[in-house]
This record gives C-alpha cells, sequence and structure tokens, in this order.
C-alpha cells in the first residue's frame, strides 16, 4: 500500500525535472539562406547564419563581410563586428549599414547586417566571414566559415509563379470548404425537417384514431373474433363489412391528403 501511496509523488517529482529541463534549454541554431533580390530605394536585410557544432563548447566569434561590385576585380572589406562592436569601413556604405544579427553575446551565430536605402551600386557579391575560437578546457580552437551572397537591386518588387500559385490555390482551398459546408448544412436541414413532418403527420394520425376507438389504422384487418361478430356468415354481411372499412380508410386518408 506505501508503493501504491507514492507513485503520484513520484510521478509528479518527474514532470517537474522534466518541465525544469524544458525551461533551460535554449532555442535551436539553424541556418536559413538570405534573400538574394532587393527593391532599390528601400531597405535590405542580408542574413548570414554560422551555428556552432558543438553547443555545450563556450566560445568567442566575431563577423566580417566584405563586397565585390560587378566591376571590381577583388572584394572590399566594408563592415566588422567584434566584442558587441560594429564599424563601417567602407564609404559607400557610410551610415546606411547596420548590424541585425546576434545581441548581448561574444558567441556570434547570427552575422546578419541591414542596407538601408539600397540602390543598383549595391548589386554584386557578398560574402561574410566568422572567426570564432572554441574555449575548451585545455586549449583554444580556431575555426572560420564563411558564406556567399549574390545580391541584385531591381526597381520593383517581382512575385514569382510559385508563390502566386501557392496564393490562388489558398483561396479556392478556403471558398471550396465554404461551399462544402453549406451544402452540408442544407442537407441536414432538409433531412431534419422531412424527419419531423413525418413524426408529426403520424402523431396527428394516431390522435385521431384513438379519439374514434380504434387501437390499429382503420386500413388495417380486424381480428378474427372481430370480424366473425361483424360480419356474420353470410355474403351480404361481407360485403358491408367490406364498405364500412372503405369509408372509414377514407375518412382518416382526406385530412392527410389535404
Amino acid at each position: 500500500m506505501s508503493g501504491l501511496a507514492d507513485a503520484p509523488v513520484t510521478l509528479m517529482m518527474s514532470v517537474l525535472l522534466v518541465g525544469l529541463q524544458a525551461c533551460s534549454c535554449t532555442g535551436a541554431c539553424v541556418e536559413v539562406d538570405s534573400d538574394t533580390e532587393a527593391v532599390a530605394n528601400r531597405g535590405f536585410k542580408m542574413g548570414c547564419i554560422s551555428c556552432k557544432r558543438r553547443g555545450e563548447v563556450m566560445a568567442t566569434a566575431s563577423v566580417a563581410w566584405f563586397f565585390k561590385a560587378s566591376h571590381d576585380d577583388d572584394f572590399s572589406h566594408i563592415y566588422n563586428f567584434e566584442d558587441q562592436l560594429g564599424s563601417i569601413l567602407d564609404e559607400r556604405f557610410e551610415s546606411r549599414m547596420e548590424w541585425r544579427g546576434s545581441t548581448s553575446t561574444l558567441d556570434l551565430q547570427d552575422g546578419s547586417i541591414y542596407i538601408h536605402n539600397v540602390t543598383f551600386n549595391d548589386t554584386g557579391t557578398y560574402r561574410c566571414v566568422f572567426s570564432r575560437m572554441l574555449l575548451y578546457n585545455d586549449y583554444t580552437f580556431h575555426t572560420v566559415s564563411s558564406k556567399t551572397i549574390n545580391l541584385r537591386v531591381v526597381p520593383k518588387m517581382t512575385r514569382g509563379w510559385a508563390s502566386i500559385l501557392s496564393e490562388v490555390m489558398m483561396y479556392v482551398s478556403i471558398v471550396g470548404l465554404q461551399l462544402w459546408l453549406l451544402v452540408e448544412m442544407i442537407y441536414c436541414y432538409r433531412k431534419i425537417s422531412a424527419a419531423g413532418e413525418e413524426a408529426l403527420r403520424e402523431n396527428a394520425l394516431s390522435k385521431c384514431w384513438r379519439r374514434d376507438g380504434f387501437s390499429h389504422p382503420p386500413s388495417a384487418s380486424p381480428s378474427p373474433p372481430q370480424q366473425h361478430a361483424r360480419i356474420g356468415v353470410g355474403r351480404e354481411a361481407v360485403d358491408k363489412s367490406t364498405t364500412t372499412v372503405t369509408k372509414e380508410k377514407a375518412k382518416y386518408e382526406l385530412p392527410i391528403q389535404s
């Protein structure tokens, strides 16, 4: 009995421990490719994410951005972010570039930047370089990873066929589901209405039969003892009984037809 009494306490402690572990977990890092099409005279976020392979290892990182225009031969160092401080190193992006990556940490994994008032001169190849230092107990390990983005500047936003088709299919699905729901509601209403009318008709007929002393519909054949008592043994009595039943049947069918 003591084991059964301790079972709820043990289950509660297990649930509490699982909840504490879930609260202590951090969000997973996912490397998502950046957009490659910017609209002129608008802002544009250039994404660059480099996830750390060993989440339990302490690390520090810095991010450097490089740019090569279509008419340039080499990359130019345009932006640098280190020790939670960012600096613009190219006058072409002066006062137009800002940091949109990881903040309040030295272990950078998101190195995204934002360009204000994009111009057609910003078209070209961008490269972000993560320089990460992994801090182990006995030594440090340096890693470098980079991502390349080919940016294209257009006069206005364009939409692909996949986006247009998906939006059309979404609206078609919504309209189709609403029509199907409407048909189902009409069908159910008609079924319920027909069943209610039939029940009212049967109830009215039953009241009429009980009012005139019939325990069954007049069109049904009477039991053998009642039949012998009413029609006798002659042919004339049989005809009389048939005529009476026919009149009684017509009497109760007229209200139904009306």
